[in-house]
């Protein structure tokens, strides 16, 4: 396969089997998976992702036209905060409008047209999640309503909403479900939906599909009412890489860093963020004695634009392949042009072997973000 260097790499056959996997759990336990754009809006494979699941989440007015253009369909829109002059558009581009707090519910519940579920976010408190960039469940967090802000439900609300998990399992989803019981159960007999969120990694290897689909049936019958998941990882979880070249190799004060035609500020910003430290598909991540070590750097002027060793087994030469494995749920809409780095293609292995370049990006797509 001819395939560019930097480049995003989907493997079109694990997306399919990923969306089996979640269409089984859907249909199991009566409920709707819907795709969170925020994890995964490469529209390409949107053709392919509507066979399986019929509805997205939007969380800006960009992805709620994306939804009706791509998928098809209106949106479930929540933003955390609304503007007025874009709240009109979104409001009847989407099926469901969740609002984040009661100040915005005063100052558009009246603009929501009618046909419109109208929702709230709340914060149900429990979280597995311990990174604190990820974790919206603080009782000072901005996502949300707490418990103790909540002294009645508003008029128009048909649902309720809460997002804590990040690629947790079924059993922190429980746990989270327990803690929403019991600040929000009361509202229940009076809404129509209840919207779980994310952070749902059914796809992962091991992750208790079953207790999944009898939680979420159980906790349907029990409170009657229709029940909404919008993983973004789950989708695209182990589904594609990165493919990188090695430019230069560079040693200072003993150490030697494979600098490659991509960018973890630009290209992998979890990286450094959460951080996050990826496999590789030829390389380890972990020492392996009489390996090579290299720390692997990027192309963009930031210090910090790189990650600590990484062993192989034969020493880089410029030229050699760098494959970041997993790299398509989460940090491919992430990417910027900061300094201008070239902005790796994106290409699909299809289901025969064959590799389609979907996209290659260019100056214009650098300057068009400026002015």
């Amino acid at each position: 396969m001819n395939i560019p260097s930097p480049c995003f790499v989907l493997d079109e056959k694990k997306l399919i089997q990923n969306l089996q996997l979640i269409d089984h759990v859907q249909k199991s336990a009566g409920i709707e998976i819907i795709l969170a754009f925020k994890g995964f809006a490469m529209w390409s494979t949107f053709p392919t992702v509507r066979k399986y699941v019929k509805g997205a989440t939007a969380s800006s007015l960009n992805e709620v036209k994306l939804c009706n253009e791509e998928m098809g369909v209106k949106s479930h829109t929540y933003c955390v905060a609304y503007t007025d002059d874009e709240f009109d558009e979104i409001a009847v581009k989407s099926s469901h409008i969740t609002l984040n707090s009661l100040a915005q519910y005063q100052r558009f519940i009246n603009r929501v047209p009618e046909g419109v579920s109208v929702g709230l976010r709340v914060n149900p408190e429990w979280s597995d999640v311990e990174t604190d960039l990820y974790n919206p469940s603080s009782p000072v967090s901005r996502l949300g309503i707490t418990s103790e802000n909540l002294e009645e439900l508003p008029d128009r609300v048909e649902g309720l909403h809460f997002h804590v998990l990040c690629e947790s399992d079924s059993y922190a989803l429980e746990h989270v479900l327990k803690s929403f019981e019991s600040r929000f159960g009361h509202y229940l007999p009076k809404v129509k939906w209840v919207n779980m969120g994310g952070g749902h990694l059914m796809t992962r290897n091991g992750y208790d599909t079953d207790h999944l689909i009898k939680l979420l049936s159980d906790f349907r019958k029990r409170n009657n009412v229709d029940v909404i998941l919008e993983p973004g990882s789950a989708f695209a979880w182990q589904t594609g890489d990165l493919h990188t070249s090695v430019l230069d190799i560079v040693e200072n004060g003993g150490k030697k860093t494979a600098i490659f035609d991509g960018s973890f500020t630009c290209h992998m910003p979890d990286c450094l963020e959460m951080p996050y430290r990826p496999k590789l598909e030829k390389g380890s991540d972990v020492k392996v004695e009489g390996w090579h070590p290299y720390r692997l750097g990027g192309v963009s002027c930031l210090a910090g634009d790189f990650l600590d060793e990484y062993w192989f087994e034969k020493p880089l030469e410029i030229g050699d392949s760098i494959v970041f494995k997993d790299m398509i749920h989460y940090t491919m809409v992430k990417t910027s042009t900061f300094n201008g780095v070239k902005h790796p293609s994106i290409g699909i292995v299809k289901q025969d072997g064959s590799f389609e370049l979907i996209r290659a990006f260019g100056y214009d797509d650098f300057k068009n973000r400026l002015s």
